[in-house]
Protein backbone atom coordinates (compact mmCIF):
# COMPACT_ATOMS: atom_id res chain seq x y z
CA UNK A 1 0.00 0.00 0.00
CA UNK A 2 1.23 3.78 -0.42
CA UNK A 3 0.67 6.46 1.63
CA UNK A 4 1.46 9.43 -0.67
CA UNK A 5 1.56 11.63 2.70
CA UNK A 6 2.32 9.23 4.95
CA UNK A 7 0.78 9.24 8.07
CA UNK A 8 0.64 12.07 10.57
CA UNK A 9 3.44 12.30 12.68
CA UNK A 10 5.08 9.52 10.10
CA UNK A 11 5.09 11.31 6.93
CA UNK A 12 8.02 10.13 5.77
CA UNK A 13 6.68 6.63 5.71
CA UNK A 14 5.04 5.94 2.44
CA UNK A 15 4.73 2.23 2.06
CA UNK A 16 3.17 -0.42 4.12
CA UNK A 17 2.32 -3.93 4.51
CA UNK A 18 -0.90 -5.17 5.44
CA UNK A 19 -0.34 -7.72 7.38
CA UNK A 20 -3.15 -10.21 9.22
CA UNK A 21 -2.07 -13.47 11.56
CA UNK A 22 -5.02 -15.73 12.53
CA UNK A 23 -4.02 -15.75 16.47
CA UNK A 24 -4.37 -12.28 15.99
CA UNK A 25 -7.64 -11.64 14.25
CA UNK A 26 -9.27 -9.45 13.67
CA UNK A 27 -6.06 -7.17 14.13
CA UNK A 28 -4.72 -5.96 11.06
CA UNK A 29 -0.84 -5.05 11.75
CA UNK A 30 0.27 -1.47 9.25
CA UNK A 31 4.37 -2.26 8.68
CA UNK A 32 6.38 0.10 7.36
CA UNK A 33 8.47 -1.47 4.41
CA UNK A 34 11.14 1.07 4.90
CA UNK A 35 11.48 0.88 8.87
CA UNK A 36 11.17 -2.17 10.56
CA UNK A 37 10.54 -0.43 13.74
CA UNK A 38 7.69 1.48 12.84
CA UNK A 39 4.33 -0.66 12.43
CA UNK A 40 0.75 0.20 13.55
CA UNK A 41 -2.00 -1.98 15.21
CA UNK A 42 -5.23 -1.63 13.49
CA UNK A 43 -8.75 -2.87 13.77
CA UNK A 44 -11.10 -2.91 10.90
CA UNK A 45 -13.24 0.01 11.88
CA UNK A 46 -16.54 -1.82 11.89
CA UNK A 47 -15.23 -4.64 14.14
CA UNK A 48 -14.04 -1.96 16.69
CA UNK A 49 -18.00 -0.09 16.21
CA UNK A 50 -20.37 -1.99 14.33
CA UNK A 51 -22.42 -0.09 12.52
CA UNK A 52 -19.27 2.23 11.67
CA UNK A 53 -19.84 5.18 9.57
CA UNK A 54 -17.39 6.78 7.65
CA UNK A 55 -17.45 10.13 6.10
CA UNK A 56 -14.97 11.20 4.11
CA UNK A 57 -13.97 14.82 3.70
CA UNK A 58 -13.98 15.86 -0.13
CA UNK A 59 -9.78 16.11 -0.37
CA UNK A 60 -9.36 12.61 1.13
CA UNK A 61 -11.53 11.41 -1.82
CA UNK A 62 -9.97 12.89 -3.74
CA UNK A 63 -6.41 12.22 -2.94
CA UNK A 64 -7.14 8.76 -2.94
CA UNK A 65 -8.85 8.55 -6.24
CA UNK A 66 -12.28 8.05 -5.09
CA UNK A 67 -15.89 9.01 -6.82
CA UNK A 68 -16.73 12.45 -5.38
CA UNK A 69 -20.57 13.70 -4.32
CA UNK A 70 -20.79 9.36 -2.77
CA UNK A 71 -19.41 8.10 0.37
CA UNK A 72 -17.32 4.68 -0.91
CA UNK A 73 -19.14 1.52 0.78
CA UNK A 74 -16.78 -0.42 3.51
CA UNK A 75 -15.46 -3.51 2.41
CA UNK A 76 -15.83 -2.95 -1.43
CA UNK A 77 -14.61 0.44 -2.36
CA UNK A 78 -12.10 1.00 0.36
CA UNK A 79 -10.35 -0.65 3.72
CA UNK A 80 -11.01 1.30 6.91
CA UNK A 81 -9.06 0.45 9.72
CA UNK A 82 -9.02 2.12 13.52
CA UNK A 83 -5.45 2.33 14.98
CA UNK A 84 -5.47 1.02 18.28
CA UNK A 85 -3.62 2.42 21.14
CA UNK A 86 -2.17 0.71 24.15
CA UNK A 87 -1.16 2.33 27.19
CA UNK A 88 -0.30 1.27 30.44
CA UNK A 89 -2.43 1.03 33.42
CA UNK A 90 -5.14 1.82 31.18
CA UNK A 91 -8.13 -0.07 28.83
CA UNK A 92 -7.52 -0.19 24.96
CA UNK A 93 -8.85 2.47 22.64
CA UNK A 94 -9.12 3.28 18.86
CA UNK A 95 -9.05 6.14 16.75
CA UNK A 96 -12.68 6.41 14.95
CA UNK A 97 -12.71 10.22 14.38
CA UNK A 98 -8.93 9.64 12.03
CA UNK A 99 -9.54 5.62 10.37
CA UNK A 100 -6.73 4.96 7.80
CA UNK A 101 -9.05 4.23 4.80
CA UNK A 102 -7.52 2.69 1.51
CA UNK A 103 -8.86 2.29 -1.66
CA UNK A 104 -9.26 -1.49 -2.60
CA UNK A 105 -8.71 -0.45 -6.03
CA UNK A 106 -5.36 1.30 -6.03
CA UNK A 107 -4.21 0.49 -2.69
CA UNK A 108 -3.63 4.33 -2.42
CA UNK A 109 -3.90 5.12 1.34
CA UNK A 110 -4.75 7.69 4.09
CA UNK A 111 -5.38 8.80 7.21
CA UNK A 112 -8.83 10.43 7.03
CA UNK A 113 -9.72 12.99 9.58
CA UNK A 114 -13.52 13.55 9.81
CA UNK A 115 -14.95 16.97 10.68
CA UNK A 116 -18.48 17.17 12.54
CA UNK A 117 -17.93 13.02 13.77
CA UNK A 118 -19.84 11.45 16.66
CA UNK A 119 -16.34 9.52 17.20
CA UNK A 120 -13.38 10.40 19.73
CA UNK A 121 -9.52 9.31 18.50
CA UNK A 122 -9.98 7.31 21.50
CA UNK A 123 -13.17 5.07 21.79
CA UNK A 124 -13.33 2.23 23.81
CA UNK A 125 -13.63 -1.49 22.61
CA UNK A 126 -16.64 -2.77 22.97
CA UNK A 127 -15.89 -5.90 26.34
CA UNK A 128 -16.74 -8.95 25.14
CA UNK A 129 -16.80 -12.51 27.20
CA UNK A 130 -13.46 -13.28 28.44
CA UNK A 131 -11.99 -16.18 26.32
CA UNK A 132 -10.97 -18.33 29.95
CA UNK A 133 -14.37 -17.36 31.50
Amino acid sequence: MVFPDGIPAFEHEKRFLAMRQPISEPLVFLQSVANPSVCFATLPAAAACPGYKLRMAPEDLRALGLEKGRQPAIGSDVLCLAILSLEEHAPPTVNLLAPIVINLNTLRGRQAIQTDSPYSHREALPLRGAACS
